[in-house]
């Protein structure tokens, strides 16, 4: 029998065009054909077999054309849950451990987009593994502490029922609600078709887990890397607790009330140089934060710039009617008052000029240190403060030149408070607004009405230049949404500069793909402050730490740590709430139990999820630590990479991983970000399993959906949308027929029929050359982490522009 590759060579000599003629002999005679047959069947005449059949090989395969997705899916997953594959392939090669540890989502809600983007990546690169031999076993994690879940559990309840709840009530609510949406995205990820051992995965919420991060802790406080400070820190309002930098996200449309204010010199320094201009000069600063005013203890200037003495002349007509409401010229300015003598960097002055309107005419100029230690009167609890030497942030992009500091609410405040010894004072309550401290603004919001009102005092008290509105990057909570505020509060701290250079070092010897995410880890960890690893909240890991009842003094030793420890790996971390101090505390400090009380405080998510690499990859069997491969998205560079980095530098000395891979955000169709209230989000599920309207949301089944994962440059956002899915689903039929046109053809194929390469004809020798390039090329792809180049070499340029002409 002639195989069927050969139909369009002799002895078939009749041409293509001859069989689908409608003028040819040969096109007649076969269309003749089945009337015939019809009429003999007719006439009861039976029919003999073909007496042709057993000379032609007919292409033969079970390899359905149609998928049958949504019922063949499930079937196929269950066969490989049930028989264990990934275990039973892995435990049968015989190479090297592979390990690709696995970022843990969070689990407060049902998955998106992003989630199967990156799990379909994490399994396309771990079965590629398995192919080239390596011992795979693959944990999936989940994230299961922190504010959302703690918030989800209390809106679910009545404002009574949550206010009536004890904390292990609340906690054990979000641990029955963190499992359970643990078990829904599980199932959700074995539909997508993800391998993994399913039945051990970690949980951030387990004892042991728990155990290994207090083992983290307590090796950084024996280290000296963990301390307790009253330092500004990023604080949500409507969180009421602090927050890291990777909980911030930042807004480019924030709108600030910001200030031009004066503050009047009482004494110059001693070098005379103001003598002239007394008693009527005053300092202009410019802040975004008219709240922090009343916290204000310095201004401070940069000694290298030159400033100015200037005199406030006529208003500019062309400023006095611009600006309309939102730009409103303050009492300084108004015609009925004394003008004062203003100081400001000297490169400002054309620039104030312009922006308040006013003719300003330098009387005097000299550099910024002359100015040290001028005394000025707070403009609002009247006492007298010193003009101190800041640093480089003084600049004269903006402002005036001289900034108006409150170390309690600033990180470069901060500093130079210590630098100049000054009290740290923020007058704010958790829920964002002035204490008893600020006088006639206590009570006050402020981040509304308390802001409005410091504003207001500084007009009525001739202090106000210029108020107007100023668009600007600011940071808000990204869990409630609602802007954050500089505050100073008592928190603990991981002091990075105890082993940033350690950090530094250990990236450079990382694989980073693609290679740019390197600078930007780099970036971050060179210009970050102090962690701060403490919230003021129940669901989480405690802090364990005691505090003296009288001196408020804390106790935190390596003793006190390993007996939390032992305790928690046996009953979890709900025994720091339940369990009374005496038996918390360890032996040696039982008879002063009574002196101490257990802190409130619970440890970061990204502390959590940071210590999976000593809970997962340097305790479980048959894994790597230091993984091999990291994945997760570009915002990881300063969440999960950056605090995973931290604590294993800080406690081992290395990275807890050799290679970092970073994919880019899922948008829509048109490049936008997906909102549920723009209508704009594809669900991963109904991609699957389809939609209620079957038209609109039709099943493609997960291998279109993972199809389209291998076939983006995952390096940079992606898209997905209904055109995309259709293109895809176009594009896995077309695979599909392929594959079962191929298969039907090596039906009978037998090993003993191959032929030596020498003797195959030389189509058939070139066929098996470019095979070869196509193989190494796939090769390098996946090597590479390069899987849509392998898309386009399989789909589009060789099996259905290549293979198809020559099978």
């Amino acid at each position: 029998p002639f195989p069927l590759r050969r139909l369009g060579a002799a002895p078939f000599s009749t041409g293509l065009s001859e069989l689908f003629d409608p003028s040819s002999s040969v096109s007649k005679r076969r269309s003749r054909g089945p009337v015939m047959a019809a009429k003999k069947a007719a006439d009861g005449t039976k029919q003999k077999d073909g007496k042709y059949k057993h000379t032609v090989d007919l292409p033969k395969t079970t390899f359905d054309l149609r998928a049958n997705s949504v019922m063949r899916e499930p079937e196929l997953q269950k066969l490989w849950e049930e028989n264990q594959v990934l275990k039973r392939v892995s435990e049968r090669n015989t190479g090297a451990t592979f390990t690709l540890h696995d970022g843990p989502p969070y689990a407060n809600g049902d998955l998106h987009m992003g989630h199967a983007l990156n799990k379909v990546l994490k399994d396309i690169i771990n079965r590629y593994k398995l192919l080239q031999n390596h011992k795979v076993s693959f944990i999936p994690g989940w994230d299961c502490h922190g504010l959302p879940i703690e918030l989800k559990v209390l809106k679910s309840m009545d404002k009574a029922t949550s206010d009536a709840l004890t904390p292990i009530k609340l906690r054990q609510k979000a641990a029955k609600f963190a499992k359970a949406t643990v078990n829904a995205q599980m199932n959700s990820f074995k539909r997508i078709g993800i391998w993994a051992d399913w039945d051990n995965p970690y949980l951030t919420l387990s004892p042991e887990y728990e155990a290994a991060q207090l083992e983290v802790f307590g090796q950084m406080v024996m280290r000296g890397y963990i301390y307790r400070g009253r330092k500004p820190v990023h604080w949500s309002p409507s969180s009421r607790t602090a927050l890291a930098e990777a909980e911030l996200e930042y807004s480019e449309n924030h709108v600030s009330k910001s200030i031009y204010a004066a503050f009047k010199i009482t004494s110059p320094s001693n070098s005379g140089l103001l003598d002239e201009f007394l008693p009527n000069v005053c300092l202009a600063i410019w802040t975004t934060t008219p709240w922090t005013i009343p916290a204000n203890a310095v201004v401070a200037v940069n000694p290298e710039l030159s400033y100015a003495v200037v005199e406030l002349q006529s208003l500019l007509e062309s400023e006095s009617t611009s600006g309309g409401k939102q730009r409103k010229l303050g009492s300084i300015l108004s015609s009925g008052n004394e003008k004062p003598f203003i100081i400001v960097a000297s490169d400002l002055v054309s620039v104030l000029e312009s922006k308040w309107g006013v003719k300003l005419v330098i009387r005097k100029s000299f550099p910024g240190s002359v100015l040290e230690y001028c005394r000025y009167l707070h403009p609002v609890n009247g006492n007298e403060c010193s003009v101190v030497i800041g640093g480089d942030y003084i600049t004269t992009e903006s402002g005036t030149g001289l900034v108006h500091t409150a170390p309690g609410h600033g990180q470069e405040d901060y500093l130079t408070g210590l630098k100049y010894g000054l009290p740290i004072v923020s007058p704010v309550d958790d829920e964002g607004n002035f204490t008893a401290e600020a006088g006639q603004f206590s009570g006050l919001s402020v981040l509304g009405a308390g802001n409005a009102a410091v504003v207001k005092y500084l007009d009525e008290h001739v202090s106000l230049i210029l108020e107007e509105p100023y668009k600007h990057k600011y940071p808000y909570d990204w869990r409630s949404k609602e802007p954050t505020i500089f505050r100073a509060t008592e928190q603990w701290f991981a002091s990075v500069d105890g082993f940033r250079d350690a950090a530094l070092d250990a990236i450079k010897r990382v694989t980073w793909v693609p290679s740019q995410g390197e600078n930007r880890i780099v970036n971050m960890i060179s210009g970050r402050s102090d962690w701060c690893i403490s919230r003021q909240r129940t669901w989480g890991v405690p802090i364990p730490v005691f505090y003296h009842v009288d001196t408020q003094e804390p106790l935190i030793t390596e003793k006190t740590i390993e007996h939390i420890k032992g305790i928690v790996s046996e009953k979890g971390s709900d025994a720091w709430w339940y369990m009374p101090t005496e038996e918390l505390l360890p032996e040696k400090y039982r008879d002063k139990a009574s002196e101490y009380r257990k802190g409130t405080d619970t440890m970061d998510v990204w502390f959590d999820s940071g210590s999976s690499w000593a809970a997962v990859s340097a305790k479980r069997d048959g894994l790597n630590f230091p993984a091999d491969v990291y994945l997760e998205g570009s915002d990881q560079h300063r969440g999960w990479f950056q605090s995973s980095l931290l604590t294993s530098i800080a406690t081992t000395g290395k990275a807890p991983y050799s290679s970092v891979i970073t994919h880019g955000f899922v948008l829509d169709e048109e490049g936008f970000k997906m909102s549920k209230s723009v209508g704009n989000v594809v669900d991963p599920e109904k991609v699957i399993v389809g939609g209620k309207n079957s038209k609109e949301e039709p099943p493609y089944g997960a291998d279109v959906l993972r199809l389209w994962v291998s076939s983006v440059d995952y390096t940079g956002d992606v898209l997905i949308g209904s055109q995309i899915l259709r293109q895809m689903s176009d594009m896995y039929r077309k695979l599909r027929g392929t594959m079962r046109f191929l298969l039907a053809n090596l039906h009978d194929w037998k090993p003993e029929n191959s032929v030596p390469y020498s003797d195959l004809p030389k189509i058939d020798q070139y066929a098996l050359f470019q095979l070869e390039n196509v193989v190494a090329s796939m090769k390098d792809g996946y090597d590479n982490y390069q899987f849509y180049k392998i898309y386009q070499i399989t789909c589009v340029a060789q099996l259905l522009y290549y293979v198809m002409p020559y099978a």
